[in-house]
């Protein structure tokens, strides 16, 4: 019951309770202590030395924390965080019962003064750092995101309780107790961090020393260095500093305006106890129960800018009216939104940055980078507004400058927040990738390298030059290109002779003639070809000697090209006999294929389909199933010419062969909207097998025109998850291929939306069949129908486990077209992988990815997808509600594709119940005949 509160409440899940609480107790007692002490030494150092020496004191804090936060960096690199932070625990318990002791007996001067208020400054950033950096050791990014909240809650309720127990203390009590108390409390902090590293970090050890010894020259680096070298850590450290430059310039500006308006000593101290009272329960109250939420709903980034926003907007306020109200509203915001809210953004934007960096770099900045900033404070108070006495309008402007570049720099670390977790997804998942690949790739372009590739290349650079040159006439390569006709390669020959056609008509006629009598059956056709187009036809005795050349490879050729011929003119098919020569030559042949008929046969298959006779489609169609694949490969790019209604079942069989698939989309693309209204009519009619699903869509992207685009953003409605998938990455493949096409965003979006509530379908489905299944196992097994039940259930799972699979990445298909597919590519390989840090990344990054409406619909089921692929209990994630058998078969029934309706009915005729009657009535009348035929048997099964 408690579990569930907290889970509600604050996300804290299972197995996150205890260290949850253990992290915030140990943040409540670093700032009780804090509280204790700093306003202790505060109003010691006032009554002895004056306000006056406070901006003294920030520019000594400064010098100081730069020094201190060398040799504190040092020891990172050299021990572990839990000794350090052991060290120091027990370095600040001493000095602290040091200072009760000099108190007793009143050996406090100036200088031990100054020393306590270093050593408070120091103690502020340190604890609260130490405490961050193991927070970020113990938590990755997604707890973190939903943790932080409730952990920071522990330091604002720590500033609540220290401020009240020093208050009750020192008025029953003195000084000197109190500061024992702090010391006593911060001994109790030990104990604690020693618990938290073995519950949660002595694993990491390991990875830290393995870390150390891949990255030594990392690890030997200055924190200054490391900085200055990521974008990332370099914005963040620049926003920090400037956060912390505003928030003592408002401190200034609020206390300096209060005092001017309440002239009394005892009314002022009651205004300033009121009102830094209620912004911490306002801190508190925003920490428990919005912050959580608001960086779930807006982002890392986002949530970042609310601070400086808000403060610009009370500035602007001010600057309208100068009053002391409006400064208590910034001071407010200030001070309630920087402990809350932009406090937990601040540690989760540092997540990405590898561990060893991350530990070393945010010592510093959080403690000299602070001190640094409020060193600068503190020279701007003296220097800049109380030497040249600047009125508070004037403070105010100079708090909006800084606000402004605030805000500047929460956007370029949006960027590098992003950079940092790509670069993090790829170095867990691709080491070594080879980066140069495309610049190796690119082809050579200009004049000059054309002449060295074609005089010099080999075949392959040769065919990749001259297909890059397309319908390029470039006469300066016109020579090079008819010498390709000696090339040794009779792809290259073939290629050259295609090339000829740019040139004078009869270009090298007489090189190509010798080449007709060549052993290569493409090359002979090739050379055909172009030497008919280039004499007359008219002539008889020319033509003829092609036509009935003792050869049979020319002659066939020859009767191709008369074929080709004949398509657009039917005289000349008349004149040389052209069908009388095509049956001629179908009756020669026999279904026995020795190697001499193979070549003819190809041949002959194409030029039937050019000369367009019906008669002997049936040849065509034999040669679709015979064995040999050459011949396959050539029935099928007859049957594209032809575009006969009769090939396209064989065609759309052989596309689950791999072998034949690039052919028969060729082939298939050749049909034009008959094939795309085939599919289509398939589709609604459920007739399509697995197998053949996921291609079909290829055929329909081959056309590449938006009405390619809009036939398959239609099948995205398909109630087969196949061809939806399929249909998903013809999509991307387009919308990467870069043609102009137009892709309706918002239509995509609403299919991810439709997606994901298939998916949550699919698993409200797995998990109810699942429990009927728990609840039936519960008894005995009695007879072979109970045993038949629970496989049909357990089929029906298997399924529905399959169709998830794949509708996750038919969603990350479809996101990969409305985002930046490189990013979305990636993130889901980070989501397949085995590496941990790798599927948190991912998780996190495209939590900052993702807009809002698409986040919450489909963060939580990458979430559930990749926890549940890893034995996680994540039952609560998605909130499933459970199905009564019947409700969830027919859902599946109405809403799924002809294989789980299938086996649903298998269930129903083994369930043999009544109730099940009207969706059986609707079954019988499907147009799919299996599906018709399976639920007539099982309403004749339901009538014995």
């Amino acid at each position: 019951m408690l579990s569930k509160l907290l889970n509600k409440t604050f996300g804290l899940r299972d197995g996150e309770i205890y260290i949850s609480f253990l992290m915030q107790l140990y943040i409540f007692i670093i700032i009780t202590v804090l509280l204790i002490v700093k306003p202790t030494i505060n109003a010691i150092f006032l009554s002895q030395l004056g306000a006056d020496n406070l901006p003294y004191g920030y520019l000594l804090v400064a010098v100081v924390a730069v020094i201190t936060s060398y040799f504190y960096n040092k020891a990172i690199r050299r021990y572990s965080i839990l000794k350090v932070t052991t060290i120091s625990l027990i370095f600040f318990s001493l000095c602290f019962l040091a200072l009760s002791a000099i108190l007793e007996y009143s050996l406090l001067s100036d200088w031990v003064l100054f020393l306590y208020y270093l050593g408070v400054s120091l103690f502020a950033v340190m604890a609260t750092s130490q405490f961050w950096v193991l927070a970020n050791m113990v938590f990755n990014a997604r707890e973190a995101k939903r943790l932080f909240g409730f952990i920071g809650a522990g330091a604002i309720a720590g500033g609540i309780f220290g401020g009240y127990l020093t208050s009750i203390v020192v008025s029953s009590f003195n000084n000197k107790i109190v500061i024992i108390i702090a010391a006593i409390l911060t001994i109790t902090c030990i104990p604690i961090i020693r618990k938290i590293w073995t519950l949660r970090i002595h694993k990491l050890n390991v990875y830290i020393r393995m870390q150390r010894k891949h990255d030594d020259s990392t690890f030997q680096e200055s924190s200054f260095s490391l900085i200055t070298k990521s974008k990332h850590l370099t914005y963040l450290a620049l926003i920090t500093g400037i956060s912390v430059i505003v928030a003592k310039l408002v401190d200034f500006q609020f206390s300096d305006f209060a005092n001017r308006a309440i002239s009394d000593p005892d009314e002022l101290a009651s205004f300033f106890g009121f009102w830094f009272s209620t912004f911490n329960v306002l801190a508190l109250t925003i920490q428990l129960f919005i912050t959580n939420r608001v960086l779930s709903q807006i982002g890392v980034a986002s949530t970042l800018l609310i601070l400086p926003l808000v403060i610009a907007l009370g500035c602007l306020l001010f600057l309208t009216f100068p009053e002391l109200w409006v400064l208590i509203i910034i001071k407010g915001v200030d001070g309630s939104f920087k402990q809350s809210l932009n406090k937990s953004a601040t540690e989760l934007s540092i997540m990405p940055i590898p561990l060893l960096i991350k530990n070393q770099a945010k010592s510093y900045i959080d403690v000299a980078v602070d001190s640094i900033a409020t060193g600068i404070a503190g020279f701007m108070l003296i220097f800049l507004i109380r030497k040249l006495d600047l009125s508070t309008s004037y403070i105010t402007i100079i708090i909006l400058l800084f606000v402004l570049i605030w805000i500047i720099l929460i956007f370029r670390l949006r960027e590098a927040y992003f950079e940092s977790f790509r670069t993090n997804i790829q170095r867990t998942l691709i080491n070594n990738k080879d980066k140069d690949t495309n610049t190796r790739n690119k082809r050579e372009t200009t004049v000059k390298s054309a002449l060295r590739i074609l005089n010099e290349g080999n075949a392959n650079d040769i065919l990749s030059l001259l297909d890059h040159l397309g319908n390029s006439n470039l006469h300066i390569l016109k020579s090079s290109i008819i010498g390709l006709i000696n090339h040794p390669s009779n792809e290259v020959k073939t290629a050259a002779i295609k090339q000829f056609y740019l040139y004078d008509k009869g270009t090298a006629l007489q090189k190509v003639e010798p080449l007709v009598h060549s052993d290569d059956d493409t090359l002979v056709f090739t050379a055909l070809e172009y030497i008919l187009n280039h004499s007359s036809i008219q002539n008889h005795q020319f033509f003829n000697q092609y036509l009935d050349h003792d050869n049979e490879s020319i002659s066939n050729a020859a009767l191709l090209c008369l074929s080709k011929e004949a398509s657009a003119n039917q005289k000349i098919a008349l004149q040389f006999g052209l069908y009388n020569r095509i049956e001629a030559r179908v009756k020669t042949f026999s279904l026995s294929e020795n190697q001499n008929q193979i070549a003819a046969i190809r041949t002959l298959l194409i030029t039937i389909a050019e000369a367009n006779m019906t008669k002997y489609f049936s040849f065509i169609n034999v040669h679709l199933n015979t064995k040999d694949p050459k011949i396959v490969k050539q029935a099928i790019k007859a049957a594209g010419i032809t575009s006969n209604q009769m090939f396209i079942p064989t065609l759309l069989e052989l596309l689950s062969d791999k072998s034949y698939r690039k052919p028969v989309v060729k082939a298939l693309k050749n049909y034009g909207v008959k094939i795309i209204d085939h599919i289509i009519s398939l589709e609604k009619d459920e007739a399509i097998n697995n197998k053949m699903a996921k291609h079909l869509p290829k055929i329909i992207e081959a056309f590449k025109t938006q009405k390619a685009v809009t036939i398959l953003m239609r099948l995205l409605n398909s109630k087969d998850i196949i061809i939806r998938l399929a249909a998903s990455k013809s999509l991307a493949k387009l919308e990467k291929s870069g043609a102009r096409l137009n892709f309706n965003k918002r239509y995509i979006k609403n299919r991810i939306i439709k997606e994901s509530n298939y998916y949550k379908r699919s698993v409200g489905a797995i998990a109810s069949i699942q429990h009927i299944i728990n609840n039936t196992m519960l008894d005995t097994v009695h007879d072979d129908n109970d045993i038949e039940l629970l496989i049909a259930r357990q089929g029906i799972i298997e399924i529905l486990e399959q169709q998830a699979e794949t509708s996750m990445a038919c969603l990350f298909n479809l996101l990969s077209i409305v985002y930046e597919d490189s990013d979305i590519e990636i993130s889901y390989a980070a989501l397949l992988s085995d590496v941990k840090e790798a599927r948190v990344n991912a998780l996190e990054f495209l939590d900052n990815l993702l807009q809002s409406q698409l986040k919450q619909t489909i963060l939580p089921l990458i979430e559930y997808y990749v926890l549940s692929n890893n034995d996680a209990d994540v039952s609560q994630l998605l909130k499933l509600k459970l199905m009564k058998e019947r409700a969830c078969l027919t859902m599946l029934a109405k809403n799924r594709a002809k294989k789980i309706k299938l086996e649903v009915l298998h269930l129903i005729i083994l369930l043999n119940d009544t109730k099940y009657k009207p969706l059986l009535n609707r079954l019988k009348k499907h147009k799919n005949p299996d599906i018709k035929f399976f639920a007539l048997e099982a309403l004749d099964k339901l009538k014995l």
